[in-house]
């Protein structure tokens, strides 16, 4: 904390600089009023010695005058550069005390209210946590003083799952998703705290989330995992090597998920050969058009983007639902790309690109990540879907949307 008082401990000697001044000078004050006053009372006393001398005779009308001339004379001189002051005094103890009083209680109200929390919690990040336990109780702290931070909640969620507190873990979820959006990524992880703190139970309040959050990404790899798990459970086994092969196809090759998601595939295609159904379950896409595009953004645009932004390229249907048929998720850095679209890359497997003659290809930037709103977008005219011919795809207008 030596970073944070030291610079308040110098901001208060300055505080107190400005209240004790005026102080001390008010000293110096006072003793010019008080000089003033008495040269004023000599002044009247000799008025009244003049007079009395006066009456008595012993001063003629002339010198009666000429010695109040004379004294009047010595009270300009002894009060000439004396300026007028206040007409009322604070004393000498009034400054001293709010000079004193005024920090105490910026202290005070400070600590009450102010930000101390803050500056503590920051310095205890800078440490790294001995314990899971440890960083839990940090994010804790973090949310109770930045209640509204989603990336704050979003972090307490996945610790939460760390230590298999998947309840706690979806209202971390719930609340991230409440402050960010509707982002596919977090509608990912709530559904699967939902999955594990329901007992490994794929109800309704899954499926709604993973639907959701697969048709803002098609990629969206919890939710995938999950509704391979579903079909599993379920007896659908074509389902979920649908799902996990899809999943496949996103992950990194040095992903250490890739191997359980290869032996799930497997084990569903045992329980295929187990009923006597063929084993194989081929691409969505292998019998399917595909649609080939070079997507770049246009040179205008360069400089009002971040490498980090969201680039969805999708396909949807002239004529039909307005949800993605097809789609696949990229960033800003990865332009220009050379992509293809097909079956495989459907949202849903019950709507598929094949199912539409005629389509459009669409590529939008979101800096939110969000595939349905963007700040910038590019369109194709309005093609076939057997269109074999690489398109370019340009990104280069506003999106009205």
């Amino acid at each position: 904390m030596i970073d944070f008082w030291l610079p308040a401990g110098l901001m208060l000697l300055v505080a107190l600089a400005f209240l004790a001044i005026p102080a001390l000078r008010g000293r110096k004050v006072q003793a010019e009023e008080d000089r003033t006053a008495l040269n004023v009372s000599l002044y009247q006393e000799r008025q009244a010695e003049l007079q009395a001398q006066h009456a008595a005779g012993t001063l003629s009308l002339e010198q009666l005058e000429a010695g109040r001339a004379e004294a009047a004379r010595e009270l300009l001189a002894d009060t000439e550069g004396a300026e007028i002051r206040r007409e009322s005094r604070l004393g000498r103890w009034a400054p001293l005390s709010a000079a004193l009083l005024v920090p105490l209680c910026a202290l005070g109200l400070y600590l009450h209210w102010g930000a101390s929390g803050k500056v503590e919690l920051a310095r205890e990040m800078r440490e790294a946590p001995r314990s899971l336990e440890e960083m839990t109780a940090r994010l804790e702290r973090a949310v109770e003083l930045q209640p509204d931070s989603a990336e704050g909640w979003y972090f307490l969620g996945r610790s939460y799952m760390a230590q298999e507190r998947p309840a706690d873990a979806a209202k971390a979820y719930e609340r991230a998703v409440g402050l960010a959006g509707r982002q596919p990524e977090l509608l990912g992880q709530w559904a699967q705290a939902r999955y594990f703190a329901a007992g490994k139970r794929f109800d309704e309040s899954v499926k709604v989330l993973t639907d959701e959050a697969l048709r803002g990404d098609p990629q969206e790899a919890t939710s995938l995992g999950l509704l391979g798990i579903a079909g599993f459970e379920s007896g659908d086994y074509r389902q979920a090597i649908d799902y996990w092969q899809r999943l496949l196809a996103v992950l990194p090759e040095g992903d250490q998920s890739r191997a359980a998601i290869q032996g799930g595939i497997e084990r569903a295609r045992e329980q295929l050969g187990a009923r006597g159904e063929p084993t194989e379950v081929p691409a969505v896409a292998s019998a399917g058009p595909v649609l080939k595009a070079h997507v770049e953004l246009a040179a205008a645009l360069k400089d009002k983007v971040e490498p980090g932004d969201s680039v969805f390229v999708f396909v949807r249907a002239a004529s039909g639902p307005p949800m993605p048929l097809a789609a696949k998720r990229m960033t800003v850095a990865d332009l220009p790309a050379e992509v293809s679209l097909s079956d495989a890359d459907a949202m849903m497997p019950q709507l598929k690109m094949s199912q539409f003659p005629q389509v459009q290809l669409v590529a939008r930037i979101s800096r939110q990540g969000d595939a349905t709103r963007g700040e910038w977008i590019g369109r194709s005219p309005t093609l076939s879907n057997q269109t074999q011919e690489p398109l370019n795809l340009i990104i280069d207008g506003p999106d009205a949307k």
